[in-house]
């Protein structure tokens, strides 16, 4: 167990001299030793009432590693130099790690041992600290004795909201410093030149390229445009920022701020000279443009698509080729599974009957507009280069990581006949968490749970009174791509037969080495050039056309609006019933799945702003920039539409039970990824949770035990490799080396097809040689299966839609390798439909050819043996190639989760898990 630092006892030391070679000073011990001075502060044993709870002590959440997230620069060099933890800045990761061994065995009396109670309040004996921030006599935080969770309690509104503020500035104020730069696209310039920073900010801002301006009007149309709520909103966020902005002055005066000012050159360590910047309103804009664009903005993708078609129909041929690309496509797959599974239709983004405007580009022509310019020293290095090239890659792929997961079973099937949900955002495994968890009470606001550090003036995903909500990533589009046509130069565009000047946004960036990033100096600038269609994304020729392909997203333009959907659900008078939370979630315009739960209903709904389109449009490809291809009622000064109505939203209350785990929402709801077919992540709880409630009698064990096995499963071995061997068991099998590999994977699979370790803390898994067969296998049999038939340029056309495979040892996502969320994309339907259909089963919505084998079993046996064969010969080595946490061959290892540092403090990796990374475990027992 790693040895823990109070935090009060160091909270207010005083940050020490520069380190010359950041922590290999010969005199660190000497230097920590110096800094443990007795400062700490005695904690009051006073107690926060609890108001009304009706949860009866079932309700109960989870969020790694822990809620301290803030480390002065005594508690960086300790973590670092000996692996000290600042207090409660780890003690959630074991109990959420532990899950994965523990849950065979878990009871209701033991979930709390893998989860925190999240009951309302604190009892006076687990009272660690109560704050009076600023001396305020509205407000208090009172911090538990387990976990260091703020439970903020005032008398007044603007007291509550200050409250809110001053804890997330104790508990993520570095963070959100980083994020708000990330947001404005700075982050080099405050953080350092490394390529993850390069490849970070430029990521996000060619998304959102917004000048102080925009984000300034953002604030104005969402007061403007919501009534009393609009109002009340800019009035919590004023008094939310007030709370920050005093703890970091407080911090400031104390010295207690986070180290990490110090080691990146913002603070002197002797003299305190330095400035933490305060943060203003325009600050919230920039960091909920990151958020939204992690996890709530589907859509994208369309030149990457055209180019997909175009390739297949210059295979087949126009008529057939579309054919293939469409069967591929999977828009409205009759075997996907669904979240609203009782055969309601909720059409949306349907491919027309003749498609109106597209504009296709000419082969060849497309090239991707450039976003850094002026580049100097290592602005302009291989590595430089290289992040810039993924972060690209991640800006404009349609295949957005965006994930989390949710179980809701209806009281009709449970023991206590009250719902019972499992449920949380999937958000990446950082140090300190994206998220951040609290308590806040106050007038018109009752709510526990979690919310993005520097947006948590409401709680985002959690609980109130009586009633529990969490959100998955949906994905419908809700992007589109315009060609515009250009006159007069590269620079000018076409804008309704007037030839009209593009604006040119830009930022400039420079950066310098220092102890935290010794990254040498470099510079660069960013530079977007923005249409009243949105960012210019590519240039290509259409019919001989010069054009430049915007893309425009109906949220953009629109950070701030969500905030007041947040502001319903915070409030109690608001919320009390399943139809006043989807009132509520209606007004977050972010593509998200919305799931609700109270001691007697259940309810669902689908978020975002969905234009309404142009009849004859086709969402999936480029349009023409002319009138008569726009969204209805377009206004392109404030980027708004009609939108579809919120009941052709997918909708749902009191379901027998849903799941989703960015799955296909209801039957003719197309969304923006591909991937919607037989065989989906989704599947695996659709399967588990299915079961229990044919069974009856549901309780929180039982669901969590079904979402703890689901975040073990491997997905290409429960729901694809039966078929695969049942085609290679068509025939004895007579080649040694492929009989004892089919004999390996059959015993895995026979065990549950798990990845899990032989005991807890082992770090090796069981059935370690057929998982290294599946992943080396994989992307072999996927290409020996469809290359021949697909060819090569179609082949690679479609791996830029859908990537071949998404196992946990890959790097994907937004958070890279170790990053836990697994399964989402890969071809696995793709070879489930095509196996399926060689061996003569029924398929709903096959694939246009038979691509295994020609369509022969016989020939597909033998290209599945000889992949076999060739993946069986790997080696760990080979399969797991080692990475700067991991050593060649450590398959353990290459799965685990990395909580990716942020900050000073490190954390140790976990095994593997597929699951939400804030997770909440609900069973109301009465209602008001």
């Amino acid at each position: 167990m790693p040895r823990r630092t109070s935090r009060t006892a160091l909270d207010r030391l005083r940050t020490p001299g520069r380190l010359t070679g950041f922590l290999k000073s010969a005199s660190i011990c000497v230097l920590i030793a110096g800094l443990l001075s007795p400062l700490a502060q005695t904690a009051s044993a006073a107690e926060a009432a609890a108001p009304n709870d009706y949860c009866g002590g079932q309700c109960s959440d989870i969020l790694p590693p822990g809620e301290n997230g803030n480390a002065t620069l005594a508690q960086v060099l300790l973590n670092q130099a000996f692996g000290t933890q600042p207090d409660h800045a780890e003690d959630q990761l074991g109990p959420y790690a532990n899950l994965a061994k523990g849950y065979p065995t878990l009871t209701n009396s033991t979930i709390n041992t893998f989860f925190n109670d999240a009951s309302f309040g604190v009892a006076s004996d687990q009272v660690a600290s109560t704050l009076s921030p600023a001396g305020r006599t509205d407000v208090t935080i009172v911090r538990d004795k387990k976990t260091g969770v703020p439970h903020i309690t005032s008398t007044t509104r603007y007291g509550t909201e200050f409250g809110a503020g001053y804890a997330a500035a104790q508990d993520r104020l570095w963070l959100m410093d980083v994020f708000r730069h990330v947001g404005r696209g700075q982050l080099t310039t405050f953080a350092g030149g490394a390529p993850s920073n390069q490849g970070l900010e430029q990521q996000f801002w060619r998304n959102a390229p917004y000048s102080e301006a925009d984000l300034q009007a953002q604030i104005d149309n969402a007061v403007a445009n919501n009534g009393a709520r609009g109002q009340q909103a800019l009035a919590d966020a004023n008094a939310y920022l007030a709370g920050i902005n005093s703890y970091i002055d407080t911090s400031d005066s104390g010295r207690y701020f986070p180290g990490e000012y110090v080691l990146t050159g913002h603070k002197d360590s002797i003299t305190n000279a330095g400035t933490i910047e305060h943060f203003k309103l325009t600050d919230l804009v920039a960091l909920a443009s990151v958020i939204g664009a992690l996890f709530g903005s589907g859509g994208g993708g369309e030149v990457n698509n055209a180019i997909s078609l175009m390739a297949a129909q210059e295979r087949y041929g126009v008529t057939k080729g579309t054919e293939v690309w469409e069967s591929f496509r999977e828009r409205n797959d009759p075997e996907a599974v669904l979240t609203v599974h009782n055969g309601e239709s909720f059409p949306y983004a349907a491919k027309p009957a003749n498609a109106q405007g597209e504009a296709l580009p000419d082969a060849g022509s497309v090239t991707t507009e450039p976003l850094v310019y002026d580049t100097s020293g290592t602005g302009a290095d291989q590595s430089a280069s290289a992040a810039s090239a993924t972060a690209t890659a991640n800006a404009l792929t349609s295949a957005k990581r965006g994930m989390s997961n949710a179980l809701v079973v209806s009281g009709k099937y449970t023991a206590s006949g009250h719902p019972v949900a499992v449920f949380g955002p999937q958000t990446g495994y950082f140090a300190p968490q994206l998220l951040m968890l609290q308590e806040i009470q106050g007038p018109g606001i009752s709510a526990r749970g979690a919310s993005f550090a520097g947006l948590s003036m409401y709680v985002e995903l959690g609980r109130g009174q009586d009633y529990a909500w969490s959100a998955t990533t949906s994905g419908q589009d809700i992007i589109d791509t315009y060609a515009v046509e250009l006159c007069q130069d590269d620079y000018h565009y076409l804008y309704h037969g007037t030839c009209t000047a593009m604006d040119k946004i830009e930022q400039k960036n420079s950066w310098a080495p220092t102890t935290a990033d010794s990254t040498a100096a470099g510079s660069y600038t960013m530079r977007v050039w923005r249409t009243k269609y949105g960012p210019v994304e590519y240039r290509a020729t259409v019919d001989g056309k010069k054009v430049a392909y915007t893309t425009l997203r109906s949220s953009y333009l629109h950070e701030a609006d969500s905030i007041i959907g947040f502001q319903m659900l915070n409030d109690p008078d608001y919320v009390k019933s399943p139809q006043t939370f989807q009132s509520a979630v209606q007004h977050i315009n972010y593509t998200f799945n919305w799931f609700y739960a109270d001691s007697t209903h259940t309810a669902y709904y689908n978020s975002g702003n969905n234009p309404v389109r142009a009849s004859g449009v086709d969402a999936e490809f480029p349009v023409w920039a002319q009138s008569a291809y726009e969204w209805k009622n377009w206004a392109p000064a404030t980027n708004t539409a009609d939108y579809t109505p919120a009941s052709a939203h997918p909708n749902s209350i009191d379901q027998d039970y849903y799941i989703s785990w960015n799955n296909k929402q209801a039957k003719d709801y197309a969304t923006a990824s591909w991937g919607d077919g037989s065989v989906h992540r989704g599947n695996l709880l659709e399967d588990r949770v299915k079961k229990l409630v044919a069974a009856g009698g549901v309780t929180r064990t039982a669901l969590v035990k079904a979402m703890a096995d689901a975040s073990l499963a491997d997905l290409r071995a429960e729901d694809v490799l039966p078929d695969l061997l049942k085609v290679i068991n068509s025939s004895t099998v007579t080649d040694s080396t492929a009989a004892a590999a089919v004999s390996k994977l059959q015993a895995w699979l026979t065990a549950g097809g798990k990845r899990t370790e032989t005991s807890a803390g082992s770090k090796k898994y069981a059935d370690a040689d057929a998982i290294r067969i599946l992943d080396a296998w994989w992307p072999l049999l996927a290409k020996g299966i469809f290359e021949p038939g697909l060819g090569t340029d179609l082949y690679t056309a479609l791996q830029a839609n859908l990537p071949v495979d998404e196992s946990p040892s890959a790097a994907h996502g937004p958070t890279g390798a170790h990053a836990g969320s697994s399964f989402q994309y890969g071809w696995w339907s793709y070879v489930d439909k095509d196996v399926r259909a060689v061996l003569g089963e029924s398929v709903q919505g096959p694939l246009a050819d038979k691509y295994c084998g020609g369509g022969s079993l016989a020939t597909c046996r033998d290209t599945l043996i000889s992949t076999l064969k060739t993946a069986a010969g790997k080696t760990a080595a080979q399969v797991y190639p080692g990475d700067t946490l991991c050593s060649a061959g450590d398959q353990w290892c290459a799965d685990s989760i990395v909580q990716r540092t942020l900050g000073g403090i490190k954390h140790y990796n976990i095994s593997w898990q597929n699951r939400p990374t804030f997770q909440q475990v609900v069973e109301f027992t009465s209602h008001r």
